[in-house]
């Protein structure tokens, strides 16, 4: 949100809907909600939302899923990608981490071909996350404290963030976590850390 502010372009790629994050519903009833919830969320960032189309528990191969997103790169042409680091609970998150590096090489690689011109994304950084804490370390801080409230509302449009159904305190968590981060950059001012593996980024420009 603090880019698309200042006249960037973004857009959120959901691998699934996460259709089968709520117990009170059936993941059928939950993916139409969802299909509502993640465009308005994105809007009010001033973004996009695209919904690779996959259904939660029905996923195509490894393979496939990389080369949709290296197409999905080469339409799209970001020069920066925020994936999930791959220290996480949650096997889809692992997947989508291995996927999406996979997916940036791919969409550099002038041998792999879909049609499109090749496009070389500049940086991945790995988002902090409540899920994939494990091996985490902040490395790059950006200060939010202008754009955490609007941030906080555009989320809340989600029933699962709004509402805790999944029993897990992401308002409490998030916040608390932009006045940690503050205090360790030593600006006391809001901020969001995100990691940039160097390893990883030697990997995708070789």
């Amino acid at each position: 949100m603090k880019y698309t502010k200042e006249g960037h372009m973004a857009s959120f790629v959901h691998i699934t809907r996460g259709e089968r994050g709520n117990k009170k519903k059936t993941p059928e009833e939950y993916g139409k909600q969802l299909e509502k919830e993640m465009p308005k969320v994105a809007s009010a960032m001033g973004a996009k939302s695209i919904w690779m189309g996959y259904v939660a528990g029905q996923l195509p191969s490894q393979e496939k899923i990389q080369l949709d997103l290296c197409k999905l790169l080469r339409e799209e042409k970001p020069d920066i990608v925020i994936t999930h680091w791959r220290g996480s609970l949650h096997p889809r998150h692992i997947m989508t981490h291995d996927a999406v590096l996979e997916a940036v090489k791919m969409a550099a690689d002038s041998n792999v071909k879909t049609g499109q011109e090749p496009h070389k994304v500049d940086y991945v950084y790995f988002g902090e996350n409540c899920e994939d804490l494990n091996g985490f370390i902040p490395q790059v801080y950006i200060n939010i404290e202008e754009t955490f409230d609007q941030w906080f509302e555009a989320v809340s449009h989600y029933e699962l963030f709004r509402a805790n159904e999944a029993n897990v305190p992401y308002q409490d968590y998030y916040r608390t976590m932009a006045t940690i981060r503050a205090v360790e950059v030593g600006n006391q001012r809001l901020s969001k850390a995100y990691m940039i593996a160097t390893r990883t980024q030697n990997y995708l420009h070789e």
